[in-house]
C-alpha cells in the first residue's frame, strides 16, 4: 500500500497552503508509523523569486517527537488500489496527533541522535527537489519512530514537501 502526505491540511475548496520555513531549523512534515514503513519517494519545493542562500534540507529518523500541526486521516492519501480499498490509515499504520503526524512544528524537541534517511541537501529558495529511491534502497522509518523533513533557512520562503510511504 503506498500512502501521500503533504505539509498541510487536505485542499478542498482552496490550493494546499504552503508553510513558511522560518529562520531556524524548523519540521516541515513529522510522520509517525504505527509499523515500520519505506519511504518511496520525498520532495519539497519553495516559492522564493530571486536567487538567495540555499537552505538545509534534511529528510531523518529519531525518537523525539517535534510539536506538530495534527495532520488527521482526510489529510493522508491512498495512491494505489490497495491503499484506497484499506481506506483510514490511522487505524493500522500511521499515528496522527501534536506529538506524532502533523505539520509545521512549533517546538522542535531535544533531539540527541538521529538517523539520516538520505543525504542532506542545499536548495535553493527559488527551486525544489525530488527524490524517488530504487527499489530495495528505500530508507525506513521504524514504528513508533519520527520521520521529519526539517529546513534551515537564513531568510523565510513558503515550502511544499511531501512523503510518499509503502506499508
Amino acid at each position: 500500500m503506498i500512502y501521500l502526505i503533504g505539509n498541510g491540511p487536505m485542499p478542498t475548496t482552496a490550493a494546499f497552503a504552503a508553510v513558511t520555513t522560518g529562520t531556524s531549523i524548523k519540521t516541515l512534515l513529522q510522520l509517525k508509523p504505527l509499523v515500520t514503513c519505506r519511504v518511496v519517494e520525498w520532495g519539497i519545493s519553495f516559492d522564493g523569486s530571486a536567487a538567495a542562500t540555499p537552505g538545509k534540507i534534511e529528510l531523518i529518523e529519531t525518537d523525539v517527537a517535534a510539536t506538530v500541526t495534527a495532520s488527521v486521516a482526510a489529510d493522508i492519501t491512498g495512491v494505489d488500489g490497495e491503499a484506497v480499498h484499506f481506506g483510514d490509515p490511522t487505524s493500522n499504520f500511521i499515528s496522527v496527533g501534536t506529538s506524532a503526524t502533523g505539520y509545521t512544528s512549533t517546538v522542535e524537541g531535544t533531539i540527541t541522535s538521529v538517523r539520516n534517511l538520505d543525504g542532506p541537501q542545499f536548495i535553493a529558495p527559488t527551486t525544489q527537489f525530488i527524490k524517488q529511491f530504487p527499489l530495495g534502497q528505500e530508507p525506513i522509518i521504524r514504528a513508533a519512530k519520527f520521520g521529519r523533513i526539517r529546513v534551515t533557512f537564513g531568510a523565510a520562503v513558503n515550502a511544499y514537501c511531501y512523503l510518499k510511504l509503502a506499508f
